[in-house]
């Protein structure tokens, strides 16, 4: 039977567990909140499957799903996958844990670049696909959703397909808001909804525990002509409450403090108590 429809589950959550350890902290004032271990197994599959053969672009990658995805196919858990993954994110604690990792594990069609969202994409129309899990805007009504979404689109050349991960909750009034505009955007875009998995993910969220996200799945119409060559955002309407309320983009980028004990508990974490030395 094919991998395709038989998944080593054992050997597939032993692999994330890798690069869970791999991964950085989240920065929550950034709106860093990463997926739950279980839900990053199963999410890891859907988008093998669904870029498999294709040049994905990651545009932001905290979850480190990009890492799963190349990890488990170079693994040969999944015999299927994207052909090249390359990861844009403004946080270079998050790049440098993808190049470590590609590089310890000689994954070569792993790559990642450091890349601020708000400035203008640098690899316009270089990908089939992109995949985005972007701020959810609930302070914005998801204008700093369709920053990451508009990205995407340039990252494929408004001729693709786009995975956008956010909020789903059928009580909260803000993710229902924030998912009519993330449509709206793309639909005006020339991008339709393809798919939507509803109320797939769970998250380390100590304000929400129970908040779920959903796939949302984008497709380009065809013969969509590009808008014009990418530029930075600069719309102070675009940018208000971009990372919560009152939460304004200052920060460029997340710089890495260097260090050479990579993968080890950080010596500002711990103390140790030692036993009393016998007299």
């Amino acid at each position: 039977m094919s991998k395709k429809n038989n998944i080593d589950l054992r050997a597939a959550i032993n692999a994330i567990s890798d690069v869970v350890q791999n991964r950085p902290r989240p920065l929550r004032e950034l709106d860093q909140i990463y997926m739950k271990t279980g839900d990053m197994v199963l999410q890891s599959e859907l988008i093998a499957k669904w870029a498999d053969g294709k040049r994905l672009a990651f545009i932001g990658d905290g979850d480190a799903i990009s890492i799963c995805v190349a990890y488990l196919k170079h693994r040969e858990i999944f015999d299927f996958g994207p052909t090249e993954i390359a990861v844009f994110d403004f946080d270079e604690r998050i790049c440098g844990a993808i190049a470590r990792f590609a590089d310890k594990e000689k994954i070569t069609n792993l790559r990642s670049v450091l890349y601020n969202c708000l400035d203008a994409f640098p690899e316009e129309g270089k990908f089939d696909c992109y995949y985005t899990n972007p701020p959810w805007g609930a302070s914005n009504d998801g204008a700093s959703v369709n920053v990451f979404v508009q990205r995407g689109m340039e990252a494929v050349g408004y001729q693709g397909e786009g995975t956008v991960v956010i909020a789903d909750d059928h009580e909260l009034e803000w993710p229902q808001r924030v998912l009519a505009a993330t449509q709206s955007f793309s639909l005006e875009s020339g991008f339709y909804v393809q798919k939507m998995s509803s109320k797939l993910h769970l998250y380390h969220l100590d304000d929400n525990p129970n908040l779920r996200s959903c796939n949302l799945v984008f497709k380009s119409l065809p013969g969509i002509t590009p808008p014009g060559k990418s530029v930075a955002v600069v719309d102070p309407v675009r940018l208000a409450n971009f990372y919560g309320q009152d939460q304004h983009p200052r920060i460029k980028y997340v710089r890495e403090k260097k260090r050479v004990d990579y993968g080890k508990a950080h010596d500002d974490e711990y103390k140790y108590e030692y036993f009393e030395e016998p007299k």
